[in-house]
């Protein structure tokens, strides 16, 4: 078994082992505080109609259903601590894991897309790769979005599932974020690159890096010692990728153990048919662009699927395409593509490409409309989908992102937020559909550019 084999392996492995402690766990140690939980919640929903049916509020009945709900809520949080403390020590392993990925990956973005872009030279020429790169991720996100919306207007799993609707008074935990074309602007032009390193703002550090890199490439011949100094740097930071991702199968035991733990195997039969449909979905998506990658890169769009087996595991596993980033620019410059191409490219596309996170969303939304019974039109929908499209893209780094923008977007057509917690329960495994979709779709991206700009050459292994 070769040595990427074995890691992809024991990753699968410890997938599998995660599920199955955390299944024992959830079911011996942990069904008090989850049925403690599930009472004091559905205690504090029933409470809540009875409030909202009281016209008096001066009124004993009043107050005394008002006391009724403040205890079932303090009992539902006490509970929820004493949870998460016994989970602690798996959490921490894909905690110690995330935070060594987020370690690596501003500076290998910094030092690899200024020694791409500095051997790029010509502006000119980082003007076309860029043109080239952005008509790929804007034709790929509303083909993203716009079949999430077919999906689910195909499956309509809101109507199926009858799920009890929520207060509309419930508090999700999930604050919209509204992104003017103002904001957008301001966010991504750094006004410290310390800051933006210091942060992981992805998308700051790479127009940060754009400047950086022309400039290097032109001042002649005293750049090539800033690009000999980045590339070194870029080298060492890949091998100690090699060293963190030794970590990776703890992580994945971690972080699959404590999910089961806390939601227990009943939340993949209680939600199975949305679960099932939105990954019927996803894997719709896949095949499409691979379709598409077939058409610009032949057969060798099967050995780059083929080599991102580990990254898109990675990415499943722990939920998060970032921990991906290292090992799947690894792959793609293996697979033939150029440096400087994976290294303009790929950070991009964490900004601009989320494919998986874009079907999501209109699939997520329009779940939520159908579950409430509201009809959307199909003007509506696809007004829908545009801003979807706008709103996105400013919000990389912003924890649970999909479900921030989700909450801005379906306010503007009366659609309840509290819909969103008919989503919070099930996100982590959602995310981790999404996340492994837009390593396959960055991957993909990279590759066709590539070919675009003739850089592709034969593999390197």
């Amino acid at each position: 078994m070769s040595k990427n084999n074995r890691l992809t392996f024991f990753i699968f492995l410890a997938l599998v082992l995660g599920i199955v402690l955390g299944y024992v766990l959830n079911v011996q140690s942990f069904d008090t505080y989850n049925t403690k939980i599930t009472n004091a919640d559905n205690l504090a929903k029933s409470t809540e109609v009875k409030i909202g049916a009281i016209k008096d509020t001066t009124s004993v009945q009043y107050a005394q259903l008002k006391t009724v709900k403040a205890e079932a809520l303090k009992t539902r949080r006490e509970n929820e601590k004493i949870r998460e403390e016994k989970l602690e020590p798996l959490t921490l392993l894909s905690d110690i894991f995330l935070r060594l990925i987020k370690m690596i990956v501003a500076p290998l973005v910094f030092a690899t897309l200024v020694v791409g872009v500095a051997k790029v030279g010509d502006i000119k020429a980082v003007g076309r790769i860029g043109g080239k790169t952005m008509l790929w991720f804007l034709s790929a996100s509303l083909l993203s979005l716009f079949l999430g919306m077919i999906m689910v207007n195909i499956f309509r799993p809101g109507e199926a599932m009858h799920l009890p609707l929520p207060s509309s008074h419930e508090d999700t935990g999930i604050h919209k974020v509204a992104v003017s074309m103002k904001d957008f602007i301001s966010h991504i032009i750094p006004k410290s690159m310390a800051e933006a390193m210091a942060t992981n703002e992805i998308l700051q550090i790479v127009v940060f890096s754009l400047f950086f890199g022309v400039a290097t490439a032109a001042i002649g011949e005293k750049g090539k010692i800033i690009i000999e100094f980045f590339d070194g740097v870029a080298h060492v930071i890949l091998k100690m990728t090699g060293y963190v991702m030794n970590f990776a199968p703890f992580a994945v035991f971690g972080a699959m153990a404590a999910i089961i733990a806390k939601q227990g195997l009943s939340v993949l039969s209680t939600y199975a048919l949305f679960i099932g449909e939105f990954y019927s979905s996803m894997l719709m998506l896949w095949l499409l662009l691979i379709m598409i990658g077939y058409l610009i890169l032949k057969k060798r769009v099967f050995n780059l699927m083929d080599r991102m087996k580990e990254p898109v595991l990675v990415a499943f596993s722990t939920a998060s395409s970032e921990a991906a980033y290292p090992k799947t620019m690894l792959q793609l410059e293996r697979f033939g593509c150029k440096d400087k191409i994976v290294s303009f490219v790929l950070p991009l596309g964490y900004s601009f490409n989320l494919d998986g996170s874009m079907l999501y969303m209109t699939f997520a939304s329009l779940f939520i409309a159908q579950s409430y019974g509201i009809h959307l039109s199909f003007q509506q929908q696809i007004t829908m989908l545009l801003i979807l499209m706008l709103t996105s893209k400013g919000i990389a780094g912003v924890p649970r992102a999909s479900l921030v923008v989700i909450a801005g977007t379906i306010s503007t057509f009366n659609i309840p937020e509290a819909g969103l917690a008919l989503l919070i329960g099930i996100d982590p495994l959602l995310d981790m559909g999404r996340s492994a979709t837009n390593v396959i779709g960055n991957s993909i991206a990279t590759a066709v550019v590539s070919k675009w700009e003739g850089e592709l050459t034969e593999p390197l292994d």
